[in-house]
């Protein structure tokens, strides 16, 4: 069984910040594999179905950004599953171009809040993470107004695609692992109107 945590804050404020697209994921899956997210349990609000084959939880946590890794060190536990290979988290990503992914298999938060308490609460920076990006804050931006802010009409095409393409990874990594979605994901995105290659 897989855990497959989309990273947000809940509530019609937070609706399509940059900060949400971890939902956004959670959300295109659930769609097209028609999983209904209706239980909340473990702190966050799940949906159970199979994807590429495999069972999987669908998880968008409750506790706010930053005690993300609550929830998810709940289901870790109440699923028993291997953190290091059945744990998938989706994150917004300030380092990496609008619409770009990464996709890893460990490594640090990377400044991002809601990483950083799942690897706290997990003790491990060992697990799968897809990081959507969001694009760089403006010099003159506080770093909060950034990531609770909205994208412009050109940015939002660009991640509605990535969006995609981001639930199209996890297909990819629970029928062919990891490596093989880092080899077909981890591309440079082409720049935004008015934005600048990262």
């Amino acid at each position: 069984m897989y855990i497959i945590a989309g990273l947000g804050n809940f509530g019609r404020e937070y609706v399509n910040t940059r900060h949400n697209i971890g939902f956004e994921v959670i959300d295109k899956l659930a769609g097209q594999e028609n999983i209904t997210l209706l239980e909340m349990k473990h702190k966050a609000a799940i949906g159970k179905g199979m994807i590429a084959g495999q069972k999987c939880i669908l998880a968008k946590p409750l506790t706010f950004m930053n005690l993300s890794g609550e929830s998810v060190r709940e289901l870790v536990d109440y699923y028993k599953v291997d953190e290091t290979s059945e744990l998938i988290v989706i994150s917004d990503d300030i380092s990496l171009h609008v619409g770009q992914l990464r996709i890893r298999k460990k490594g640090s938060a990377g400044g991002h809040n809601g990483l950083k308490n799942i690897i706290a609460h997990l003790g491990d920076d060992a697990f799968v993470r897809i990081r959507v990006g969001v694009g760089e804050k403006p010099q003159e931006w506080d770093l909060v107004d950034h990531v609770l802010g909205h994208f412009s009409t050109a940015e939002r095409k660009l991640m509605d695609e990535s969006v995609g393409r981001a639930a199209e990874a996890v297909r990819v990594i629970l029928s062919e692992g990891a490596d093989a979605a880092m080899n077909q994901f981890n591309k440079k995105a082409a720049p935004a109107e008015g934005g600048q290659e990262k």
